[in-house]
């Protein structure tokens, strides 16, 4: 059953970033689209809100579901601001360095220094950076430091950042409740955060962006509805303890995005690409295996 929630959550989740971008390209502000996805989201925790007891969830519950919300609107603020700079073909195998970021916080937090299998891992997944930039943009130094500098890359390590900070929150909520549970409240949490985020953060009143959304309502409720289950089966897996076993096989996804990018968004250089994305999951791989 594991597998099927594993690959369950590794399509929705591509299928999500798909209608993300394609809403980006359609002039929507991606702290807007997030907003919309929220929106979505508490009307789809509203129709399980009221059949779910939650006089027995602890305060404890509380303060960390509070502290997953807010770490991951922060994430997804990122996130679709990279979307909306940066192809899905690269936006995608940039997840391997999730590997990298809990590598680093199990060294800062707990002490765990990464053995040398780990920091082969590390450089294997740099070195598979490289490729996913064309040749022509120079030497392989040169083009990891544009890669780096690049805007939407740099949204997109902000938002594996604050995910990864999210999911320690996420993995404490779901010591005092259920997934469905936590679900609810990190949906109806989430909303006040955007759109407090959306007040502050952006200039564009936010009704003329529903207006600017309504001709593409089906989309968003489309996004919303796949970041809704995406979320519950990544919940589900965290609370089987899970995440050795699901990051491994999350890396697979990244093969998938370099596809769709080339597919619907015919963005270049696709077996280059893939290439990448081969050399960053065996570098994850390695990494994991470790830990």
């Amino acid at each position: 059953m594991e597998i099927f929630f594993v690959f369950g959550r590794l399509l929705l989740s591509s299928a999500s970033n798909v209608f993300q971008k394609q809403l980006s390209h359609h002039g929507l502000h991606p702290f807007y689209i997030v907003a919309a996805t929220y929106a979505v989201l508490a009307v789809l925790s509203l129709l399980f809100f009221f059949n779910t007891a939650f006089a027995h969830l602890s305060p404890s519950f509380w303060i960390n579901v509070l502290l997953a919300a807010l770490f991951d609107v922060g994430g997804w603020m990122f996130m679709v601001m990279s979307l909306s700079k940066t192809d899905l073909s690269i936006f995608g195998p940039l997840n391997a360095y999730k590997v990298i970021v809990s590598m680093l916080f199990a060294l800062v937090f707990l002490g765990e220094v990464p053995t040398l299998q780990g920091f082969a891992g590390i450089m294997i997944i740099v070195a598979g950076s490289f490729l996913l930039l064309p040749p022509s943009t120079g030497t392989m130094q040169n083009r990891l430091i544009q890669l780096w500098l690049d805007r939407g890359v740099q949204a997109r390590f902000l938002s594996i950042l604050l995910f990864s900070i999210g999911t320690v929150f996420l993995k404490g909520s779901l010591k005092h409740s259920g997934p469905l549970e936590t679900l609810i409240f990190w949906s109806l949490f989430g909303l006040p955060l955007i759109l407090l985020a959306n007040a502050f953060l952006t200039t564009e009143r936010l009704a003329d962006n529903i207006k600017n959304s309504q001709p593409h309502a089906l989309p968003i409720a489309a996004a919303g509805l796949t970041v809704f289950v995406m979320q519950y089966l990544t919940l589900v897996l965290l609370s089987q303890m899970l995440i050795a076993y699901a990051l491994a096989l999350f890396q697979l996804g990244m093969l998938l995005q370099v596809f769709l990018g080339y597919r619907i968004f015919n963005e270049p250089h696709v077996i280059r690409r893939l290439m990448a994305s081969l050399v960053m999951i065996a570098g994850s791989l390695l990494v994991l295996q470790v830990n």
